[in-house]
Order: C-alpha cells, then structure tokens, then sequence
C-alpha cells in the first residue's frame, strides 16, 4: 500500500494539476487505497470484482452518480499512469463503466408564463414569422429542428393537422390548435406578400429556410423582451408535453406527438411523479377508483 501512495504523489508531480484538481485526486484515490485496507487487500490482488465493491461502498456511503463518475475518473487516470510506468501489469480500471449522470431536463414554462411569451402582437416580417414558430412549438411539441424543415406542402385538412420527419425519419401527423393555426395563416399572408417560390414555411427575408441557431436566438431575445428568463425551443416541447400530461395522463398518446421510440423516454421526459401516477390510477383503473361510503360487509 505504500508502495502505491508514493506513486500517487510522483502521478500529481507529474501531472502538474491544479490545487483543486489535486485535492480532487487525493481525496478520490486516498479513498479507495483505504477501502482497500479496511478489506485487508493487497495491492496487486485489485481485480474487477473489487472494483465493484468499492463503487458499491461509495453508493452505501451516499455518493450521487456525479460524485462516483469522478471518483471512478480519479481512479482511472491513476491506474493509467501505473499501467504506463510498468507499476501494475493489468489496468483493471480500464473497463470500468461508470454510471450515467441523469440528463438535466429543461424547465416547463408554466401556462402563465407561455401565455406572456406569446401575447407579443406581430407587426414586421420577422415577428409575424416568430409568433407562428412559437405557436406551432407549444401547439404540437414539435424538436426545433423538426419545426424549421416544416414545409407548406406539410400541412393537411386545412392547417388541421401537420406532417413532421423526426428522428430515424420516422413520420408522424400532429394536430395543429387553433393559435397556431391562426397564427401560421397571418404568417403567410405576410409571407406570400414577399416570398412565394419556395415550400419552405419559416424563411428569412430573402427566402431561405431559417436555421435552427437562428431560430434559438430569435426566442431569446423575445423572451427577454417580455420581461422573462431566457426561453429556448426546447423548453416549449417540454412544457407541451408536461401540460398535456397534467390534463390528460394519456402518457401513450404524449409519446406519439413527441415521436419517442420508448414509453420510459417519455415518462423521464416529462417529469412524471407518483403523485400524478396515484391521481392517474385512481381515476382511471377499476379497482383503484375509491369506495363509496357505504361499504358492504
């Protein structure tokens, strides 16, 4: 074990690390060599079950995903060194998988908050354009990349219902609610005062489809204009869905607009606790409706 705690100091001198980096380290690696001797085990009998014992007793001892990523970091980068310097004959540290950090989920817009974003009244080209973007957003949960390919030729029955290509060009129809709706029909008229050669729905002014980045900066600036935080597409998609699943609970039919391949990107996706799980099930489900008064005995 000494053997191994000199070698820690000649990996930090070597490496030239930040104090804060090298506190990082010694506190990770100074862990595992005491897991180690608490288990009363010999350096070079580290194996890959071990390995997992430690990272066991880091989840028992209360680490999160993030912490035990940079612990099993520290430990990696370490036995890189030995491995290299000819200190340690296998790196077993090398297939280490570690556990996923949850995905950070953009916040939902409360519908007060949509409201105040889109209560902005249209008057040049750009406006008209964006308050149609944002309404079709929020209307049918559409990815902002999804929402810049749509075309005219997209829309069916009347800007009922829309057609999108999404992720793995997979197809699906989305309906169109009635801001949105309207909101894209004063959009054209503006639009076809202009530009009429292209089937291109969002366009910049010289009829080239709009970007993506364009798009993203353009919400920005409106949001802030409205006296908000700062709002991105993203963060429409999500609040549609979340709204969707407060007044419905139809999860199935929230991961069909979305295009989501698995139910469980859907349930992470929106954010669905076991309270709206409980008010689902007691609503819905036979035997978790609630008994009546009068019970019979």
């Amino acid at each position: 074990m000494d053997k191994l705690k000199k070698s820690l100091k000649d990996f930090l001198r070597i490496k030239n690390y930040s104090e804060h980096t090298i506190s990082n380290y010694e506190r990770d690696i100074n862990r595992f060599l005491e897991y180690l001797g608490d288990k009363k085990i010999d350096s070079s009998d580290i194996n890959t079950s071990i390995i997992t014992g430690w990272i066991i007793s880091l989840r028992k001892d209360g680490l999160g995903n993030r912490s035990i990523q940079r612990n099993i970091s520290s430990l990696k980068n370490f036995y890189k060194f030995l491995f290299k310097s000819g200190l340690v004959d296998i790196n077993h540290f090398e297939s280490v998988q570690s556990p996923k950090i949850g995905e950070t989920l953009p916040k939902a817009l409360t519908p007060e908050d949509v409201e105040k974003l889109l209560s902005f009244e249209p008057n040049t080209f750009s406006e008209f354009r964006d308050k149609a973007f944002l309404e079709l957003l929020y209307s049918s949960g559409l990815r902002v990349s999804e929402a810049v390919n749509v075309n005219i030729s997209s829309f069916e029955s009347d800007l009922n219902f829309v057609k999108v290509l999404g992720k793995g060009n997979k197809e699906r129809m989305l309906p169109v609610g009635k801001f949105a709706k309207d909101a894209i029909t004063k959009w054209l008229e503006t639009r076809n005062k202009n530009i009429n050669t292209t089937d291109a729905l969002f366009t910049n002014r010289y009829g080239k489809r709009i970007s993506v980045r364009a798009m993203q900066q353009r919400i920005y600036k409106i949001s802030i204009a409205q006296g908000m935080s700062p709002v991105s597409p993203h963060m429409l998609r999500h609040s549609f869905a979340t709204h969707i699943l407060e007044s419905s609970g139809d999860l199935r039919s929230i991961q069909e607009m979305l295009g989501h391949s698995s139910l469980s990107t859907t349930q992470i996706y929106t954010k669905l606790n076991f309270q709206q799980l409980a008010k689902i099930y007691d609503k819905s489900h036979p035997h978790g409706k609630k008994e009546n008064k009068t019970n019979n005995i």
